[in-house]
């Protein structure tokens, strides 16, 4: 059982203040200072005054530690992603004068943000979890479900700015729980987003286990409570949802879940759901096609690691990091855990593959949390970014670690490994908090995938992506016409010269977050796109040819056109 009860080692935690520090770190360094990424942290002169609160007061409350995650996404249509971020609500014992809420920033198009959280009417006062985003009504316009401590929340999307909340209406609120990370997905390929809700453990405050350790008390381990099964709602077509938790085979196990995605793992062309358990064996539960589940992550090889451990998973993310054509995944995990690369061999089975690729053993020492694949250089590699802080006052019992850390980011070789390039990848990664959800997407739509992190009791971290090295890209939009109409679960493959990507249309992902509803290639020097090869979900294969590069194209099923 793992307690959480960390090792004693010797300090290796690096306090980086500002961008000036880390250019004279830099100098010092030399051979860290060749990173070709470059990031900065433009928070103060976003706009955003969004400050989390994790809404304990020393009690110890597990659910302290598991908010929260954030949305990437474009509320309003405009062509700009738009951020969402969620908040905790104060716990037993806890005193607030303002109610915190979650908050909704409009994108302004100049590298600012409006808060518009009123207007819209988005400001739920749940004890946040985790967010997804999804137009399960087909309207043209992305609606948001919210993983709360408590009832979830489901706000539909009215077409002009404002929301609506809808969750008693839609039947989707979930129960008095803890909720996990949440995903939208067609299950049976009808043109309908489905809603998928991974629970993590019965707590409530008279089952409160605190650990109690010198002068603080610490949060105990999901262990020390029961698991939940998680929830699946199946889209009746006409605004409500069916629990069907139990005839899809959902309801069959049970587990502390945390981190979602879903994804094709075997390619059949139905979306499975991948959970990663905190403590337990992962479940991936495989699609049968007609919406009916088969936990198989044993058999797959995702349910413990390569040693056989039981890994505390945190998030998960989805892509094809080595370009074979086979979506791959990265989890994180608890303290005294490496985060776990799985890769896809292909035919339903996957390997872990953490060694081989090199990710850094920095990482061994400290909680990792929102995670995600992105080529932040525009090269035709998917790099990784990785979020990292403890949720106690770790540092009072060991020294390897702190609540407030630097995140990673890993560059991708092209050879198959990664390259920790975090202090030579400018101010954006020298920001040190305890951070969670990480969504990454193109805020400024210059080609370059920027990122944002939601800090635990602290305000959030804007980071820009300046990396220029003269590469080519290309983003997508989908929209479905008999698939659903964001293609949620189509796998789009690209064809530009001899380099072949491929990736797929995710809702929920990361660490409790959504994001990268938008696809984005790098393609390095190729100056021209020969294909885009589009599976829709539900079945059928579209190819767009021809397209030019630099720019974001949105391809309509049926069409056979891109319009650019």
């Amino acid at each position: 059982m793992n307690l959480r009860r960390p090792l004693m080692m010797r300090s290796r935690k690096t306090l980086l203040p500002s961008c000036f520090m880390l250019a004279l770190l830099l100098v010092v360094v030399p051979s860290r200072a060749e990173s070709v990424l470059r990031m900065t942290d433009v928070t103060a002169e976003s706009g955003i005054a969004f400050v989390h609160s994790h809404g304990g007061s020393g009690q110890g409350y597990i659910v302290e530690g598991v908010v929260g995650g954030l949305a990437l996404f474009d509320y309003d249509r405009d062509g700009l992603i738009d951020i969402y971020f969620l908040n905790g609500a104060p716990l037993r014992g806890t005193e607030v004068d303002t109610l915190p809420r979650n908050a909704l920033y409009r994108n302004n198009g100049d590298g600012t943000f409006t808060d518009v959280t009123v207007r819209a009417g988005v400001g739920d006062p749940g004890h946040g979890l985790a967010v997804t985003v999804g137009d399960y009504n087909n309207n043209g316009y992305p609606d948001l479900y919210i993983s709360n401590f408590g009832p979830n929340v489901l706000y539909r999307n009215n077409g002009d700015g404002t929301f609506t909340e809808v969750t008693q209406e839609a039947g989707v609120g979930n129960g008095d729980r803890v909720g996990a990370g949440v995903s939208f997905l067609d299950i049976d390929g009808d043109g309908t987003l489905d809603l998928f809700a991974s629970n993590y453990i019965d707590f409530t405050y008279e089952n409160h286990v605190p650990l109690p350790m010198g002068q603080f008390l610490f949060q105990a381990s999901p262990q020390y409570y029961r698991p939940e099964p998680d929830t699946l709602y199946r889209n009746n077509g006409d605004g409500t949802f069916s629990d069907v938790t139990e005839s899809s085979g959902i309801g069959s196990v049970a587990g502390p879940g945390m981190g979602v995605v879903c994804f094709d793992y075997n390619g059949n062309g139905y979306t499975d759901i991948l959970v990663g358990n905190d403590g337990a064996a992962n479940f991936l539960y495989r699609n049968d096609g007609q919406g009916r589940f088969t936990e198989d992550a044993l058999v797959a090889g995702l349910a413990y690691d390569f040693l056989g451990n039981r890994n505390s998973s945190m998030g998960v993310d989805c892509g094809d990091y080595d370009n074979d054509g086979h979506p791959d995944l990265i989890m994180t995990n608890f303290a005294s855990e490496m985060p776990v690369l799985y890769r896809n061999l292909g035919e339903g089975f996957f390997v872990d593959a953490t060694n081989a690729a090199r990710l850094d053993v920095g990482l061994f020492p400290h909680v990792t949390w929102g995670t995600g694949f992105a080529d932040f250089d525009n090269d035709g590699h998917r790099d990784l970014f990785i979020a990292c802080g403890h949720f106690d006052p770790i540092e009072h019992v060991d020294d390897r670690t702190a609540f407030r850390v630097r995140n990673s980011l890993l560059h991708n070789r092209g050879d198959g490994t990664f390259e920790d390039v975090s202090l030579a990848s400018g101010c954006g990664l020298a920001v040190v908090e305890s951070s969670r959800g990480v969504g990454l997407d193109d805020l400024n739509n210059d080609g370059r995938v920027d990122a944002v992190v939601l800090n635990s009791n602290a305000a959030p971290t804007i980071i820009r992506n300046d990396s220029d090295q003269g590469h080519h890209w290309l983003q997508v939009q989908l929209r479905g016409v008999t698939a659903n109409r964001d293609a949620v679960g189509a796998r789009v493959r690209v064809v530009a010269g001899d380099l072949v990507q491929v990736a797929e249309v995710h809702s929920g992902r990361g660490y409790q977050s959504h994001y990268g509803s938008r696809l984005s290639f790098g393609l390095a020097k190729i100056p021209r796109v020969d294909r885009v090869e589009v599976r829709w979900p539900g079945g059928g294969v579209e190819s767009f040819q021809d397209l030019a590069v630099d720019q974001l194209v949105v391809l309509t099923q049926g069409t056979g056109q891109a319009e650019e």
